[in-house]
């Protein structure tokens, strides 16, 4: 099952900082840290605490965020299913991006080790 165009249009369009509340509240409740997330972020985005920092009060788009972003090398490692939708199945780049973020962010949450998580 691939997203729709509308679905795509609306990923694109929403904000890093609208999201990443919950990115903190999913992985604190599972016991793993803030610090923990940024380690993720940063593996997956090349982005640094500041720039991150930068790009929520910014108001970045999803869009925007990842045109910044230098994507890490085994990034397309990342598969498997996530909000419905087969990561290595879909087709719009943003889209992908964007749901690798929520895989990692999942599996620090669900309590993986750093070293998988980061594909060491």
């Amino acid at each position: 099952m691939n997203p729709t165009n509308e679905h795509n249009e609306r990923i694109a369009k929403m904000t890093f900082a609208s999201v990443y509340p919950h990115y903190v509240t999913k992985v604190e409740k599972k016991n793993r840290t803030k610090e923990e997330l940024h380690q993720v972020i940063s593996w997956l985005t090349g982005f640094n605490d500041q720039q991150l920092q930068e790009l929520i009060v910014s108001n970045a788009t999803f869009e925007t965020f990842f045109n910044k972003a230098t994507l890490h090398p085994k990034a397309n490692l990342i598969t498997g299913m996530i909000c419905g939708y087969r990561i290595e199945e879909i087709e719009n780049e943003l889209t992908k991006q964007v749901r690798y973020l929520d895989k990692l962010v999942d599996e620090l949450a669900k309590g993986k080790t750093m070293e998988k998580i980061l594909r060491s």
